[in-house]
Formats: structure tokens, sequence, C-alpha cells
């Protein structure tokens, strides 16, 4: 690793403090160096506080240094107004006069336009370093901005034996596949996403809260298919508490309430290229569908997934629902616990 990797690398670990925290905007880490000494560094918070950049810098003790220094980004600096001012133009101000960056922006405000500006001032600029990696990070961002769609993550627990769920159950509530230590995994993932997703046979057969009890953090926006609305009105993901978008298509016209709102499908249509434009239309980076597996499976048959996340329990149901069937990637394989955990990337 050379010494550009190393404080790029520094600037991911940074930023990554800011998952499910800076939505809209992207995560973003910044060191400043003198002498190969980090001598400041910061990185994005929450959406309309300062950027990397300017929490870098302003750490810097003694000023008088960023003229010998240089700045390391994560992603290109702004080069436009927002709720904050160019970062790039911050740079520039206290004559900094080395920028390496971790990757371009594919934001159309941004798309080079920063890095324009920092080279026209006359600002040495180096870009590329630890790219995947820098992409990586913000998966979400670019992917809603070059795809036109939110990431989408697949998340589901099945039996040794490859079903969901059982056939029969007593009561309507979740039949737990995985160990505790999961289920708080997925409460942290949740918090890490701007929405979750479930179909109307999940909502009903398990009546889930899809917050983030178990977890510090927001809950994500709930969205539940529900056709010929069918969920019952005094079930949890009814319940007005966290903003949940119902989307269906029946003569019935639902009365919407605070954080519950109603949106009409056309269910002959691909449901799963509605959702993502909807969500895109509504500026949601990234969803999570929670199931069950015929939702699933439309996502999968219409190739609209990014990631998977498939548990494995120890037990075994012998009959019930089916997974979905996935093709894709296996790039990371852990146990948690009892459970194993794989996760796949769409090729």
């Amino acid at each position: 690793m050379n010494i550009h990797e190393k404080y790029i690398k520094r600037c991911i670990e940074l930023a990554q403090n800011g998952l499910g925290t800076t939505y809209p905007n992207p995560m973003v880490g910044s060191v400043v160096v003198h002498e190969e000494k980090i001598i400041g560094e910061g990185w994005h918070q929450k959406a309309g506080e300062p950027h990397a950049e300017v929490n870098a810098i302003n750490s810097v003790k003694d000023k008088s240094l960023l003229k010998k220094a240089t700045i390391y980004v994560s992603l290109e600096p702004c080069s436009h107004f927002g709720k904050t001012p160019p970062c790039s133009d911050l740079i520039i101000e206290k004559e900094i006069r080395k920028v390496v960056i971790g990757t371009m922006d594919p934001f159309a405000k941004v798309a080079g336009r920063g890095i324009k500006k920092l080279m026209d001032a006359g600002c040495e600029v180096n870009v590329g370093i630890l790219e995947k990696e820098c992409l990586e990070l913000n998966k979400r961002f670019f992917t809603f901005h070059k795809k036109h769609r939110p990431y989408i993550i697949l998340k589901w627990a099945q039996t040794q034996d490859g079903f969901i769920a059982p056939t029969e159950r007593d009561e309507k509530r979740p039949v737990w596949i995985t160990n505790k230590y999961s289920g708080i995994l997925v409460h942290k993932w949740r918090s890490e996403e701007a929405a979750i997703l479930v179909g109307t046979s999940t909502a009903i057969q398990d009546n889930p809260s899809l917050n983030v009890r178990k977890w510090t953090g927001n809950d994500p926006v709930r969205i539940v298919i529900d056709k010929d609305l069918k969920i019952p009105k005094n079930y949890a993901l009814l319940d007005g508490n966290i903003k949940t978008i119902v989307l269906y298509n029946s003569t019935e016209n639902p009365i919407e309430k605070e954080n519950l709102i109603f949106r009409k499908f056309d269910f002959t249509e691909n449901i799963a290229e509605q959702v993502c434009n909807m969500l895109y239309e509504n500026e949601t980076q990234a969803v999570i569908i929670e199931g069950g597996t015929q939702t699933i499976q439309q996502f999968i048959d219409a190739n609209l997934w990014d990631e998977a996340r498939i548990f494995k329990g120890k037990s075994s149901f012998s009959t019930g629902v089916a997974a979905p069937i996935l093709i894709g990637k296996l790039v990371s394989e852990k146990m948690i616990s009892s459970d194993q955990l794989k996760i796949y990337k769409n090729d």
C-alpha cells in the first residue's frame, strides 16, 4: 500500500461513521497531511452540516501548515452551493495546493467540476486512489445517480433444508429461523437504510413492526405491498408510528393519516419496476426487501437487485414456503454464532 492509499484508506474509515445519517448525501471522509503526519481529519456527519473537508480543515490546530499540506478526500470535493458552500472553494481559499481524491462524484452538479475548479486554481490533483473501495463505500449514492433507482438489498433467512416459513403456524408472529445475534444485526442493517419492504403474506403472517428496536438509529420508511388491502387495520405496519407507504389496487378508498400513505399501483405491470420508480421519485437511495419469497423473487426475476444477504439457521422444517432462487456472486461468508451468513452481489 503506497502513501496515497494509506491516507485514502483512512478517509474511507472516517466516512463509514456516517452510515445511515448522511442521506441523501454521500458518505465522505477527509484527512489533512503534513510531512506524512495527519494534522486534521473529519467526515460528513449529516445532510445540511459541514462536509468532510470542512471538518478536516477546521480540526487543524496550526492553520499555517495548510499551505504546505495535502488534503485527502474519498469523494470529489463539491463545486456548487447546496445547503453548504462548495468545498473546492474552501480548499482554494486555504491555499492547499495538493489534493488527492478517491473517486469522482457522479452527482450532476459536481461530476468533475470540483476537480476542474481545483486544477484551474493551480492545485495538483490526483484522482482514482482506492477507487474500487471508494465506489463500494457509496454504492447507494452511485446506484441512485447512475441507474436512477435505489440500491436494492434482498434479505431472508432459510432453514437447512431451504424453507423460509413453515406450512402452518399457531399464531400471527414470526417463526424465528436465526438466533438473537442475527436478529440484532438485521436491526442494525435497517438503521443504515432509507426504506424496507415486505409483501402481503409476510405482513399478515408475521405482523412485523419493521423498526430498529434492537439497535440505536433511524427507522426506515416502511413499504408494504397489499393489493386488496387485506392487512388488518390494527396491525403494526398500519399503526402510524413510522412513515409507511401501502401499495394497493382496490376499489376501496383508504383513509390516509399521519405517517400512513396509500399509493395505487397497476398490478398487471412489473411491480418491482414500479417500486423502483416510486422510490427514485421520492429520492430514496436504498431499500431492503425482506420478504416473503414471492415478493423477493419478483425483484430477482426483474434483475432489480444489487446485494443479497442470506442467513441459514440450524433448524429444518421438512415442508413449508421455499426460499427464493437466486444466482449471484458470493462475496463473503461468515458465522453469526450458530447461523451462516452469505452475501451475494449481482454481477
